[in-house]
């Protein structure tokens, strides 16, 4: 059985003193899980003050963006390196926000998960359709392509899937159920296909988007979703508790 696991995408919010309130929060609500891994991914600003915070507990530190490059002339980047020795275990890397705002391609998406690997950080890969790509069809298609392009002839071992659907991102939109375990279970085909039944048995698929106390219940009920990648409703430590409680 694959354990659920939940990561909570802070976005560009917190400031490092409302982080670590955040964080002793989910301290404090979380002391006691044990039926899901769970992972914070705050803003570069605050990863020190929550690993900090959270130091002991049984929740993970994650960033949300890389650069594949461990130093060089890239004002405004950091290296894996960075992160590594900052304490964080964990990084999104793909996410829809990552490849419509700021132009991140596919071919940036697999050298950052190379370099995350090699660096021991563990890669929350995201891929996901838009609203005008479900409509005309080719969710997975679009969903493949992303997939296979991102990780390419990498060793799938030690990454997380997070399929989000962009027209479900911040818009209060979800997916149902069913559409969600739809695409969960294409993407678990597709990993069969490449690396094989053992490795797509094993992979966490999360979904995310607009995912909520509300309807995590009926989302984790089916067999392909296993854990969330949870957006606004990570901000404020009684809604992201919540989440997690649906899953025990």
């Amino acid at each position: 059985m694959r354990k659920p696991l939940v990561a909570g995408n802070w976005k560009m919010f917190t400031v490092p003193s409302v982080s670590k309130e955040l964080a002793a929060g989910l301290k404090s609500k979380l002391a006691g899980c044990g039926w899901a891994d769970l992972v914070v991914c705050p803003p570069y600003t605050s990863l020190t003050t929550v690993i900090s915070e959270l130091t002991g507990t049984s929740i993970d530190v994650g960033a949300q963006n890389l650069h594949w490059e461990s130093e060089g002339a890239f004002t405004g980047e950091i290296s894996p390196q960075m992160l590594s020795d900052s304490g964080c275990k964990w990084v999104i890397i793909g996410h829809s926000e990552r490849r419509a705002i700021f132009g991140e391609t596919d071919d940036g998406v697999f050298k950052k998960i190379n370099a995350a690997l090699k660096t021991g950080l563990k890669p929350i890969v995201c891929v996901g359709e838009s609203l005008e790509q479900r409509d005309s069809g080719v969710t997975e298609e679009i969903v493949k392509g992303q997939l296979l392009g991102g990780i390419g002839q990498l060793n799938i071992s030690g990454l997380t899937i997070a399929y989000e659907p962009v027209w479900a991102i911040g818009t209060g939109r979800t997916a149902t159920p069913q559409q969600a375990q739809d695409v969960h279970r294409f993407l678990r085909n597709t990993i069969k296909e490449k690396w094989g039944q053992e490795k797509a048995e094993s992979i966490k698929i999360l979904y995310g988007g607009s995912v909520k106390p509300e309807n995590a219940g009926d989302l984790s009920k089916k067999d392909d979703i296993d854990g969330f990648l949870v957006g606004g409703a990570s901000l404020k430590a009684d809604s992201f508790a919540a989440i997690i409680e649906t899953l025990k």
